[in-house]
């Protein structure tokens, strides 16, 4: 019997590869039985058949071997694989297009996979074993899925955009407003599962088929092709609530009713979040309503661009606050007329805040009617809040010595000084006036006079006409707060078409800058008359009552009475009788003062003939 000692082998497997490393013999030192300093050494052939025989079975047991070491490590893996790698694996596998992979990448992605699912381990495994060891976590994960599909939705959605030509920019800023359609388009894919025809599909392929069946893409398109914002769009899709179709029928509508494309953005947002639910019959009832109530039909559509929100109301609602004014004393016409000039009066309030308005109005001593035609002329008045405009107004002007009455008459004058803002347009303008030495009580007395003050431009305006009368009608710094507190209409004259115009003309006359300016001071209206109205009263003063120009420096009032109602006639009397009488005294007076004085005169040239002395009277207060 042949023993092995020179070379021992661990296995057949290794011993028949190192056999097989000799390619013809191999060398084995077996014992003699008949003694152990005999060596026999015996040179064998080897069989080839056998030998590829042996190679074919030992290949196949190592690749089994390997195998079985590399699933025991994958395994492993998976149990020790982070949180995160898993995440990532997750939006690996659901992406919609082949990502590029780098040499060396662990994750070896086909040309031929669209889902990369043939190079990841199975999803399943990558998450149970947290699942069955702690069912708290079931929710996290789930929620984990959720957001990577809302990923994947998100990503078809840009791609649809992209390819309707969308900028990336603008398809970014979009998509990005849109996770409530987003989400709805999610579920709807999802749903679509239980469709026999999408039961095998991809969840990729349902999230397109949704989109392309509500032709969001180009229903953006017309949207921002009809002036709306992304901001706009985003805002009604996501009203719609994935009925899109709402949106182009209301458009339409609206269309019809006169609203023009650029304000059609405004109208569908601003309308009230039920708007799209509402049927065509039900809108065209409010616009033949409006339309029997004085509102002309193409006045609609200026009407509800600026007040979407009459379209949210009912009829009834309607109906109710067109009634609200109807008993206040308008007619169709003035109702009419109010809706056009400002929609909000009639829809934009509550009820309840219209009532307050209207009670607060009739504080300053108004009656129904007088709010009525106040509201018919300005209908501004009921987009002014009372807490924060009018109580502060009206304190500020009671300061100022502008009563009860005189807020009332500035309210029926100027409404609009009741819509202004108190700190920054009136309170400067008031401050203005005391720098120029206006007294407070003065400046009280011009608000009421002339309240429109108030509504012009502190710089474009006031400041101007100021330094025009200093310094181009001669009117001097110690006259120029009287000549703004008789005159403040002066403040609203145009320089160049008014004011330039008369100070010339008066300088034509031969009146000196200086006297011009005194002249101003004591009779600011001077320089508001119209020049043709001048012209004939100058020219019968001197050629007809032959009176000299120093006559008009001292009464500039002359070119404020009428010539042919009060200079002739008084002229003519004066004549008649042989009396002379200064301006003043001639014009300045009633008709029964102006007989009195006459009389007088005549009697005092009866005394003086009497005594023997001239009959010419002249002017007793020369």
């Amino acid at each position: 019997m042949l023993s092995c000692q020179k070379y021992q082998f661990h296995s057949p497997s290794s011993f028949i590869l190192q056999s097989l490393s000799t390619p013809t013999s191999t060398i084995v030192n077996c014992q003699n039985p008949h003694g152990p300093d005999t060596p026999n050494l015996i040179l064998r052939k080897q069989n080839s058949k056998s030998t590829s025989f042996l190679l074919h079975q030992l290949s196949l047991d190592q690749e089994n071997h390997r195998s079985q070491q590399f699933n025991l490590k994958s395994s492993d893996l998976q149990h020790d694989m982070p949180d995160e790698e898993k995440i990532r694996l997750l939006e690996l596998s659901l992406v919609r297009k082949r990502t590029p992979q780098f040499p060396g990448s662990i994750y070896v992605q086909s040309p031929s996979d669209t889902d990369v699912g043939s190079s990841l381990p199975p999803l399943r495994t990558l998450f149970g074993e947290k699942i069955e060891d702690d069912g708290a976590d079931q929710e996290e994960i789930i929620m984990r899925a959720i957001e990577i599909r809302r990923k994947v939705t998100r990503e078809i959605l840009l791609e649809a955009m992209r390819k309707g030509k969308f900028g990336i920019t603008y398809t970014t800023n979009l998509v990005n407003r849109l996770t409530g359609f987003i989400d709805y388009v999610m579920i709807e894919a999802a749903s679509m599962k239980r469709i026999p025809q999408y039961s095998h599909s991809t969840f990729n392929l349902r999230a397109k088929t949704v989109i392309d069946d509500l032709q969001v893409v180009p229903l953006i398109r017309w949207l921002k092709h009809n002036a709306l914002s992304y901001h706009r769009i985003s805002k009604l899709i996501l009203m719609s609530r994935g009925n899109l179709e709402s949106i182009r029928r209301l458009a339409e509508w609206l269309r019809s009713v006169h609203v023009k494309g650029e304000y059609l953005g405004v109208t569908l947002v601003n309308a009230g979040d039920n708007i799209l639910e509402r049927s065509n019959e039900e809108l065209d009832g409010i616009i033949e309503y409006l339309e029997s109530k004085g509102v002309r039909r193409d006045w609609m559509g200026y009407v509800i661009s600026r007040c979407p929100q009459l379209l949210s109301y009912s009829l009834e609602e309607v109906k109710t606050r067109v009634k609200f004014y109807l008993d206040m004393g308008l007619n169709d016409h003035d109702f009419g007329t109010m809706v056009f000039d400002y929609p909000k009066a009639l829809g934009y309030l509550t009820l309840e805040e219209m009532n307050q308005k209207v009670n607060y109005l009739k504080e300053f001593g108004l009656k129904t009617e007088d709010v009525g035609r106040l509201l018919a002329f300005k209908p501004h008045l009921m987009g002014c809040s009372i807490e924060e405009g009018w109580k502060p107004l009206a304190k500020y002007l009671y300061y100022y010595g502008v009563t009860q009455d005189g807020m009332r008459r500035m309210l029926m004058i100027k409404p609009m000084v009741f819509c202004i803002d108190l700190q920054t347009t009136i309170v400067p303008k008031v401050k203005f006036f005391q720098d120029l030495g206006i007294r407070d009580d003065a400046i009280g007395n011009m608000l009421v006079k002339f309240p429109t003050l108030l509504t012009y431009s502190l710089y474009k305006k006031i400041r101007p006409v100021v330094i025009f009368l200093l310094t181009k009608a001669g009117v001097s710094d110690e006259d120029i707060a009287k000549t703004i507190a008789l005159g403040p209409e002066l403040l609203g004259c145009s320089i160049t078409h008014k004011l330039e115009v008369n100070v010339k003309y008066y300088l034509s006359l031969g009146i000196r800058l200086t006297q011009l300016g005194e002249m101003i001071a004591d009779f600011p209206m001077l320089l508001r008359y119209n020049i043709d109205i001048l012209r004939p009263k100058y020219s019968y003063l001197r050629r007809t009552m032959v009176r000299p120009l120093n006559d008009l420096i001292e009464f500039p009032r002359f070119f404020s009475y009428s010539l042919n109602s009060r200079i002739i006639p008084r002229h003519r009397v004066l004549v008649e009788n042989r009396i002379n009488l200064k301006l003043r005294y001639m014009l300045a007076c009633s008709d029964e003062e102006f007989r009195k004085l006459v009389d007088s005169q005549i009697r005092k040239r009866q005394t003086l003939l009497s005594t023997g002395m001239s009959a010419d009277v002249t002017d007793p207060h020369t």
